[in-house]
């Protein structure tokens, strides 16, 4: 699994990044931010919490 940074087409808020398997599928997508740093900060912080989350079931 990895962390890809992402230029979009939008001119305002170009980057943003997805997560993706191994066999290349795309497993999440983030909003887009305006600066690269901001989408590099996002990924870290979902790399530092994510294992720590809990599973909400809503069904």
């Amino acid at each position: 699994m990895k962390f890809q940074i992402v230029k979009g087409k939008s001119t305002t808020q170009p980057f943003f990044w997805r997560i993706v398997a191994a066999n290349g599928q795309t497993l999440a997508v983030s909003e887009n931010y305006a600066a690269k740093a901001s989408a590099k900060n996002a990924i870290e912080s979902v790399m530092k919490n994510a294992g720590a989350a809990k599973v909400e079931d809503l069904t």
